[in-house]
C-alpha cells in the first residue's frame, strides 16, 4: 500500500470535527476553524470535551516540558547550577529576544559548550517581530540561538556535557541523548519508548503523537505531579515535573516571550493557576493547577487543545484556548479582560479600524452534565 494511498484512506475514516471558531467581516463568516478539545483528570478521566478526544497529535513543542525532566533526572541542576529561568527556556518555544539570548549564551559561556554545536538552525528566528526588524536593520543575521527550540536543543548539549557522549550528533534518533530523552517522555504518558509513534520535528530532532485524552493526561499531570499515587508507573517523575512547572510559572516571559505571545499572557494573567505551553500546527497544552477555578475550587486537570487546519493566523487556537479557559471556570473578570486581545481576535485595516473579527463558537459542557 502506497504512503499516499494509506494517507486518502485516513481522511476518508476521520469525521469532520466542530467549528470552534468563525472568523467574521461585516456580519459575513468568512471562514472557520474546526478542531478538537479535551480536559481529564490526573487519572485520566474525561471531565469536558467536544470533539473528537482520540485524535492523534504530534506533540512538536507541547514535549518540552516533559522531556527537561530528562536533564534533572540525570543530576543537571545540580551539576550546571541551573538557575528557574534556565529551566524555563529549555522548556520553551522562546521569542529569540535578547533576554533569551542572553539567558542560554551564559549557561553555554559558564559550561564550556560552544554555541556552534546548536543544531536547530535558525529558520524563522527571531519570533519577536520588534527584535527580527532590529536585526534586519542592524544588518545581522540571526544565529541559532534565537531559534525557538534553541532552549530545548540545549537539554541534549548539557546531557552530552554531564555524560560525555558526543555532541555533534545530538539530534540523531538514535544519539544516547535522544534515547534518554524519548524514554523519559514515554514514562510521563504511561508506556514504554519502543511504543512511541515517531515523526521528525521542524527543528530537526524527533517528535511523539499521542491521542489528545493523553496529551491532556500528561499536562494534568505536570499541573499537580504530587497527585499522582504512589502504585502509578509516572510517580517517580513527580519531583522532577515540579521543578519544571514552577520554573515555568515563575517565568513565563522565558516560556515565550514579552510581546504577544499567548502562553506567557495566560500565565501572567492567572498567576500560578496555569502552565500554557503551545506547539505547532496549533497543539495546546494546559496544565490547570489544583483551586486554579474563579471559585478557588477543584483538583488539577490537563487540557488538550487542537485545531484542525494547523491555523496559521494563530486567530483560532488564541480564541479557542481563552475561551476554553473561561467556560472551565479558569478565567473571568479582568483576567479574562487582560486577556481580551486573545480572546476575540481583530484584523484592522490601514487606518486603524477593526475590520473583521474571530470569534470563539463552541461549547465546553462538562460530561457530567451531558444527557445521554
Amino acid at each position: 500500500m502506497s504512503v499516499a494511498g494509506s494517507a486518502d484512506r485516513a481522511r476518508t475514516r476521520r469525521t469532520a470535527p466542530p467549528v470552534l471558531v468563525r472568523q467574521v467581516r461585516n456580519g459575513v463568516e468568512e471562514s472557520v476553524h474546526r478542531g478538537d478539545i479535551v480536559e481529564v483528570d490526573v487519572a485520566g478521566r474525561m471531565i469536558r470535551a467536544i470533539g473528537d478526544p482520540d485524535h492523534v497529535a504530534n506533540l512538536r513543542s507541547c514535549v518540552k516540558p516533559f522531556g527537561l525532566a530528562a536533564l534533572i533526572e540525570a543530576g543537571g541542576i545540580e551539576a550546571f547550577e541551573l538557575e528557574p529561568a534556565e529551566l524555563a527556556i529549555m522548556a520553551s518555544s522562546h521569542s529569540g529576544e535578547d533576554l533569551h539570548v542572553r539567558t542560554v549564551q551564559g549557561l553555554y559561556r559558564r559550561h564550556h559548550i560552544s554555541q556552534s554545536l546548536l543544531a536547530c538552525g535558525a529558520a524563522g528566528a527571531p519570533l519577536d517581530e520588534l527584535t527580527a526588524a532590529r536585526l534586519a536593520r542592524d544588518g545581522e543575521k540571526p544565529s541559532p540561538l534565537r531559534h525557538m527550540c534553541s532552549g530545548q536543543h540545549s537539554v541534549f548539549l548539557l546531557l552530552c556535557k554531564l555524560r560525555g557522549w558526543d555532541p555533534e550528533t545530538y539530534w540523531l534518533e538514535a544519539h544516547p541523548a535522544q534515547v534518554l530523552y524519548r524514554e523519559t517522555v514515554a514514562r510521563v504518558f504511561g508506556t514504554t519508548a519502543a511504543k512511541l509513534k515517531l515523526g521528525i520535528d521542524g527543528c530537526g530532532i524527533p517528535t511523539y503523537a499521542f491521542p489528545l485524552r493523553e496529551i491532556a493526561r500528561a499536562y494534568a499531570f505536570l499541573a499537580d505531579p504530587r497527585a499522582v499515587p504512589a502504585g502509578d508507573s509516572r510517580a517517580s517523575l513527580a519531583p522532577a515535573l515540579v521543578k519544571v512547572r514552577d520554573a515555568m510559572l515563575a517565568h513565563p516571559e522565558m516560556v515565550g516571550g514579552t510581546r504577544d505571545r499567548i502562553d506567557t499572557s495566560v500565565m501572567k494573567a492567572v498567576p500560578g493557576a496555569v502552565v500554557s505551553k503551545g506547539g505547532m500546527e496549533a497543539l495546546r497544552g494546559l496544565a490547570i493547577l489544583p483551586g486554579a477555578r474563579t471559585n478557588g475550587s477543584g483538583a488539577a486537570t490537563g487540557m488538550a487543545i487542537k485545531i484542525e487546519d494547523g491555523d496559521g493566523h494563530d486567530r483560532g487556537t488564541w480564541a479557542a484556548t481563552i475561551e476554553a479557559l473561561r467556560q472551565a471556570q479558569v478565567l473571568d473578570g479582568q483576567p479574562l479582560r487582560m486577556l481580551a486581545r486573545y480572546h476575540r481576535p481583530v484584523e484592522t485595516d490601514p487606518h486603524g479600524r477593526i475590520s473583521a473579527e474571530a470569534v470563539p463558537a463552541f461549547e465546553l459542557a462538562p460530561l457530567s452534565e451531558l444527557v445521554p
